[in-house]
């Protein structure tokens, strides 16, 4: 059984570990442009932390993935491209910066069966390359909305999910 709590100061070294832990499986599996150079930077996940939309993962206890989780509207959600979000109208949630370690499995059932006890309405974009996200989104129901572009322009896949 994954349990997930809040992330803590005190987690940060574990949260820039699992990241590492994503960026090394996007690399073998040929994503080798998302989380390049220092995405995600220590203060975005500082800031989560302190926002208290950090959370971790654990499996008997010891960690095993992480996520941030946060109310929108997200601003890079504002215009969308070559599609639609399926509904504009009601709050929705963002899911962002999702790592785990290699050896972990159903952490991101896990995280989707805890972000839709507090919402009914998810929004996550991935990059283009990163097929493992991509397979996981159309696994849990998510629909492919269009494309959206980050604040410093990267194109990013866009996906939402309502139940």
């Amino acid at each position: 059984m994954i349990q997930i709590r809040h992330s803590t100061p005190d987690d940060l070294s574990t949260i820039l570990a699992l990241i590492e832990d994503g960026r090394q499986i996007m690399r073998s599996d040929g994503n080798m442009h998302q989380w390049s150079g220092d995405s995600p930077s220590t203060n975005q996940l500082i800031k989560d932390i302190e926002n208290a939309n950090s959370y971790m993962c654990l499996k008997d206890g010891k960690a095993i993935g992480t996520f941030a989780f946060i109310p929108g509207p997200d601003p890079t959600y504002l215009k969308i491209y070559e599609g639609a979000w399926i509904e504009t109208e009601s709050p929705y949630y963002v899911i962002h910066r999702m790592a785990s370690t290699p050896d972990s499995h159903g952490v991101f059932s896990a995280v989707m069966n805890y972000c839709f006890q507090v919402t009914d309405n998810i929004r996550i974009d991935t990059h283009r390359d990163n097929h493992i996200m991509q397979h996981n989104l159309l696994k849990h129901g998510f629909r492919y909305c269009g494309i959206i572009f980050l604040l410093n322009g990267d194109e990013r896949l866009a996906y939402q999910k309502l139940t």
